[in-house]
């Protein structure tokens, strides 16, 4: 019989594992990590901790998948860590996710097939996202670095009345950085870059 290893986690402030632990505890988890940050905002440590405990023959075991994983390719990346490792995984509260079953052996395999999916959607809006804001004349990488003699062009034009638009093509820059410029908001960023008057 394998060596049942619980992993908890609550995901909103407030909340207790109380309940987690006690379903983990009567599957027959001998130990518990115990995780108290959101997943999205943490590294999880504890979970890092467990799969890098996991050894052949034990079972690492959530109540359910969400207590786990914050995506299809993020679950995949998980439980293919966790087999790797020659141990199984298993969610009490979705008995097909179990991978010492044949049934949870072909989830594992269609898991990793959502997750190239999901991988190749993210980079596909991500080319989008980017071929769009090109063609709407946003520049991409590093904002260019204002001078402080820059600066007072800036605003001297604006005064002058030049669109935000205008001036910002000029400098390579957005209007909504002019903007800061302008009314002094961005100050505090000339102070980050050595200027240059030259």
């Amino acid at each position: 019989m394998s060596h049942k290893i619980g992993y908890a986690r609550v995901s909103t402030i407030g909340q207790t594992l109380d309940m987690q632990i006690q379903s983990l505890t009567d599957y027959g988890c001998t130990k518990i990590f115990r995780e108290k940050a959101s997943g999205a905002d943490a590294e999880r440590i504890q979970l890092q901790k467990l799969l890098k405990s996991l050894s052949k023959g034990e079972t690492d075991v959530v109540t359910r998948i969400d207590r786990l994983a914050r995506s299809t390719f993020d679950l995949f990346g998980i439980v293919k860590e966790t087999t790797q490792k020659g141990a199984q995984f298993c969610s009490i509260a979705e008995p097909w996710a179990d991978t010492a079953t044949s049934t949870g052996r072909l989830m594992l395999a269609v898991l990793g097939e959502l997750a190239d999916v999901e991988r190749d959607l993210i980079r596909t809006r991500t080319a989008e996202g980017r071929l769009r804001a090109t063609r709407l004349g946003v520049k991409m990488g590093r904002p260019a670095v204002i001078t402080q003699k820059q600066r007072h062009e800036i605003v001297r034009r604006r005064q002058n009345g030049e669109t935000l638009k205008a001036i910002a093509q000029n400098y390579g820059i957005s209007p909504g950085t002019v903007s800061r410029i302008v009314t002094g908001a961005d100050s505090h960023r000339s102070r980050k870059h050595p200027t240059n008057e030259n």
